[in-house]
């Protein structure tokens, strides 16, 4: 029989032996530039599409518009979240009220975070003063402040009332949102040495009664965690602290946000085009 180099020997489909197509590079057999590209190929990395981000409410058997009607409405609203396990049927839907308490936790960061861009600056004008809440049978103590226009600039939970919360509260104020021009608070010591070291340029006013507009102010939080039945955790806390100051901004027209809808449709509105960008 005809050896390997035989021309009678059969060609394969690459018009070659047999053999130069396993061995291209072999002596003696005329390497297949098809057969080089073929192999080269397989060398090829494969390059992932890039993905688009992923909404928040990936994952969620809920449409996002179920979620969100929750959350508003206990945000806004005086109800814990049975009351709210209750009203929902009334729409249609069947949720747990450990469910809710998840979406609450869960989305009013996010929420509160997508807003962010939207939001109108900050007075000159600082009114500032603490309350207390009771969180697992213990005080705790929330740093406000508002504007001279009635917007909640900044809150904050700590355990203590002491220099170094006010310090946290003032730091976190003034990343946020700049210096302010003047900061009017009670005759509280430490507030007033936290406000000489971090705003020494600042006009500090403890006049009696000065403060009357942001202690007024703390009676809207009191009146929202009235209807619950206790808060447990401090993380728990400061996000529905937080998310009801968010709620009274956006109602008080301090977002650019649902200004084109009816009145009374501004939540509803507001809601609706963040669910666009969470």
């Amino acid at each position: 029989m005809g050896g390997p180099s035989d021309p009678e020997k059969p060609l394969n489909i690459w018009g070659t032996a047999a053999l130069s197509a396993t061995r291209p590079g072999h002596l003696g057999l005329v390497p297949n530039p098809l057969v080089d590209e073929a192999v080269g190929m397989k060398r090829l990395r494969l390059i992932r599409p890039i993905q688009p981000p992923r909404s928040a409410f990936t994952g969620f058997r809920f449409p996002p518009e179920v979620i969100l009607i929750a959350v508003r409405w206990y945000l806004r609203y005086g109800l814990s979240y049975r009351d709210l396990q209750e009203l929902l049927p009334e729409r249609g839907i069947e949720v747990d009220h450990v469910t809710l308490f998840r979406w609450v936790q869960r989305f009013t960061p996010l929420l509160i975070d997508a807003a962010r861009p939207c939001r109108h600056s900050v007075g000159a004008r600082w009114f500032v003063d603490e309350t207390y809440v009771k969180v697992s049978g213990s005080w705790r103590y929330v740093y406000r402040a508002v504007d001279q226009y009635g917007q909640v600039i900044d809150v904050f939970l700590s355990k203590k009332r002491d220099l170094r919360a006010a310090t946290a509260f003032f730091a976190s104020a003034i990343r946020s949102h700049g210096e302010p021009a003047e900061v009017t608070t009670d005759r509280a010591h430490a507030l007033a040495r936290a406000i000489e070291d971090l705003l020494p340029a600042s006009l500090h006013d403890t006049t009696q009664y000065a403060n009357n507009r942001v202690e007024a102010d703390h009676g809207r939080l009191k009146e929202r965690l009235r209807p619950m039945r206790g808060l447990k955790r401090d993380r728990s806390a400061s996000v529905i602290i937080e998310g009801h100051a968010f709620i009274q901004n956006l109602r008080r027209g301090h977002y650019e946000l649902g200004v084109d809808a009816l009145p009374g449709l501004t939540l509803a509105a507001a809601f609706g085009e963040l669910a666009l960008v969470v």
